[in-house]
């Protein structure tokens, strides 16, 4: 059987995790994780959670990691045997953990993170953040903390509760990019009274009260725009087609390209109805540096939203690019509405530079 659980490893960092995580681990399963870092540097590697069964020598269930540059072992753990430290500081840039179990009644299994000695300032598992000693603080997340065990409370623009999954949080506000993890940079500042949930880059924040801090991340902003929250004007909207639409009562409608900005009120523009690979396109005027994008239904009369999409940019209206994100392999799909009332953000990491938006 396969005792993988979430995984993604990446040259720099990533998560791993036993299956079922934080359920109860299956009986009778294994698995083997190769990790590579670039050359010249090493791994750190960071226990989140180690909760296997106990028993003699760790011999029903265990955690066991070698370096086969060196020939070093780590382990055998489990609960009657844990690391010494949360952290791992390896002389290597390649490691294999081995993970296995027998027949057992209980134990989490296992949660673990990694990143190089690149980024040895503050590496997290994903756990919730602690107190912090400065006001300002930078952290290095790894890739793949976003389907991780934790909740967090708040949005991009209320900040979090300190009570969050710090990495989590990140990519919820849309300043890192699950699949790579990376450098965040936050600020601690006076909690409020209620943080209003969202819907923000695959994940729902959650509603909760007062908390004594919170957490606000800072974009580092490049390129064309020194501030990263600038609403851009659309100078035009354009579209594949419109729907023109006709009451019971003979009563015209037009759901025209117009009426696609975020701000307009009653219906909103719609494709013709049945159309095929419908677009609906932005002139943003000049090129543009576009960090991300919102959407929105019609209107609680009108209960039409998108569900899912792709973007695509050009410079000259001609050449037209589809947007990959970070990974830069297929196609990326962003995850629209679920319904015609909330806003859900979505973070173009890296940025898109162009003028022509669809």
């Amino acid at each position: 059987g396969n005792g993988c659980g979430h995984t993604l490893l990446t040259p720099h960092s990533g998560t791993l995790s036993s299956k079922n995580y934080p359920g109860t681990y299956p009986n009778h399963t294994m698995c083997c994780w190769q990790l590579q870092a670039p050359p010249g540097t090493s791994l750190l590697l960071a226990f989140g959670d180690v909760d296997l069964e106990p028993s003699e020598h760790c011999a029903l269930s265990s955690l066991l990691l070698t370096d086969p540059q060196t020939g070093t072992a780590y382990g055998p753990y489990c609960r009657n045997s844990v690391p010494s430290a949360p952290l791992l500081v390896t002389n290597s840039s390649t490691v294999t953990i081995l993970f296995n179990s027998t027949s057992h009644r209980s134990g989490r299994g296992l949660l673990l993170s990694y990143a190089t000695s690149q980024h040895p300032e503050g590496m997290r598992t994903g756990g919730n953040s602690d107190p912090f000693l400065f006001m300002y603080f930078s952290v290095y997340c790894p890739a793949g903390c976003k389907d991780i065990h934790g909740d967090i409370w708040g949005n991009p623009s209320q900040g979090y509760r300190d009570t969050s999954v710090l990495c989590k949080a990140a990519v919820h506000a849309g300043v890192i990019a699950d699949e790579l993890g990376g450098q965040v940079t936050l600020s601690r500042e006076k909690g409020i009274t209620l943080y209003e949930s969202a819907f923000a880059n695959g994940l729902r924040s959650k509603r909760g009260s007062l908390s004594e801090k919170r957490l606000i991340f800072h974009k580092v902003c490049c390129l064309l725009s020194p501030v990263c929250d600038d609403v851009l004007e659309v100078v035009t909207f354009n579209a594949s087609s419109w729907w023109h639409e006709v009451g019971m009562l003979g009563q015209d409608r037009d759901w025209v390209a117009e009426r696609a900005a975020l701000s307009t009120t009653g219906h909103s523009w719609a494709a013709e109805p049945d159309a095929k690979a419908a677009w609906l396109e932005l002139d943003l005027g000049i090129r543009r540096n576009v960090t991300g994008i919102i959407t929105k239904g019609s209107s609680k009369h009108h209960n039409y939203y998108v569900t899912s999409y792709h973007v695509s940019s050009s410079r000259d209206k001609k050449n037209w690019r589809p947007y990959r994100g970070s990974s830069g392999q297929e196609e990326k799909v962003f995850e629209g509405n679920a319904d015609s009332q909330g806003e859900v953000s979505n973070a173009f990491i890296p940025p898109i530079i162009a003028r022509y938006i669809r």
